[in-house]
């Protein structure tokens, strides 16, 4: 750990000219488990950070932590370091989901660790939750909501069970062990999940997440919207606006490069097709959608054209609805967000 910590500090100095002297409005650890990292270790790269580049006054920055390795004494030294979100993988309160999920916190030490995060003035929360799976009931899904409502957390990441290959769960699955999980449930929860949370206030300005108004998730944010972004350590990746680059995942191989002073990434160029695929995929994700000056000013007029051609039979289906020059998913549209998007893709020959 102390080593790639340090690589990682070391990585942000070489990297230094990347955002072309942009001021940082975010900072995010995560992508693992960085709670487990020492708070020194921590430190060190948060230092280097704000050594390196210029941080607003009111800059996020987010720790993704496990509720195990939530405490007082945690707590206390993330504040010191200036963190400011922390975003927990909940996944659910009940035992026999976590169990379902092979997770090792319980129930009580998720509903814990909330508790004492906002007694130590962590406001400014995230929660994970997870759905669509055979053990969890729909009454037992709206009861995981309906915490996350009485707490008053301002953000919301939920997501439906995807079940990867060769996994311990697809294992189990496959030799009849588990149930499968079933796409009807999955519907139903995410239709719950959008009533409970709006009837609770919350906006739903990204299909999986959800928040209090003004709270939306600045770093997740940024990526939706296509703004520059630095990744640092092993598989970060990163994006100027036209080209995205990304390190290598192997740690030994990393650890080397960076001792040298070098990067040890790869690239590629975005050509116009490519970008403009971007923005329709994660611009219809979004409460904000497409819109039709940003598609002329970025892509041209052809784009535009072919675009509004393409979207008019999902705005006929009420799967997409239309005001003001904006394009955006209505509910029913949201189950099949990455299909309409995928329908308006550009190829090579525009």
């Amino acid at each position: 750990m102390p080593e790639v910590a340090s690589a990682i500090a070391r990585e942000a100095v070489l990297q230094h000219s990347y955002l072309n002297g942009a001021t940082v409005t975010s900072v995010y650890f995560g992508g693992g488990t960085p709670s487990l990292l020492h708070p020194s270790l921590l430190g060190g790269i948060m230092d280097a950070v704000t050594n390196t580049f210029t941080l607003s006054e009111d800059a996020e920055i987010t720790l993704e932590a496990n509720p195990d390795d939530v405490s007082r004494d945690s707590l206390k030294e993330w504040k010191e370091l200036g963190i400011n979100r922390l975003s927990m993988g909940v996944q659910s309160f009940r035992d026999e989901d976590l169990n379902y999920l092979n997770r090792i916190h319980t129930g009580n030490k998720a509903l814990e660790c909330i508790d004492l995060a906002q007694d130590h003035g962590f406001e400014n929360l995230t929660i994970d939750l997870i759905y669509g799976f055979p053990v969890l009931s729909d009454d037992a899904w709206s009861g995981n909501l309906q915490k996350i409502i009485d707490r008053n957390i301002p953000h919301l990441s939920a997501y439906a069970l995807t079940v990867e290959p060769r996994t311990a769960l697809d294992v189990l699955i496959r030799r009849g062990k588990l149930a499968p999980v079933d796409e009807v449930q999955t519907v139903r929860h995410f239709r719950m999940l959008m009533e409970a949370m709006e009837n609770a206030g919350y906006l739903h300005y990204e299909i999986s997440n959800f928040c209090k108004p003004d709270r939306y998730a600045r770093h997740n944010t940024a990526y939706w919207k296509g703004e520059p972004y630095l990744g640092l350590g092993p598989s970060a990746h990163s994006f100027d606006g036209k080209s995205r680059q990304w390190n290598v995942s192997g740690i030994k191989e990393y650890l080397q490069a960076i001792e040298t002073g070098s990067i040890p990434q790869g690239s590629e160029t975005l050509g116009t097709v490519q970008r403009y695929n971007e923005y329709v995929m994660t611009g219809l994700r979004t409460m904000w959608g497409c819109k039709e000056e940003e598609l002329l000013q970025r892509f041209g007029l052809s784009y535009l054209n072919d675009f509004k051609t393409g979207i008019g039979r999902f705005i006929d289906a009420e799967l997409v609805s239309y005001a003001k020059g904006c394009y955006t998913l209505t509910s029913a549209g949201k189950l099949m967000a990455d299909g309409i998007a995928a329908d308006l893709f550009a190829d090579d020959g525009m």
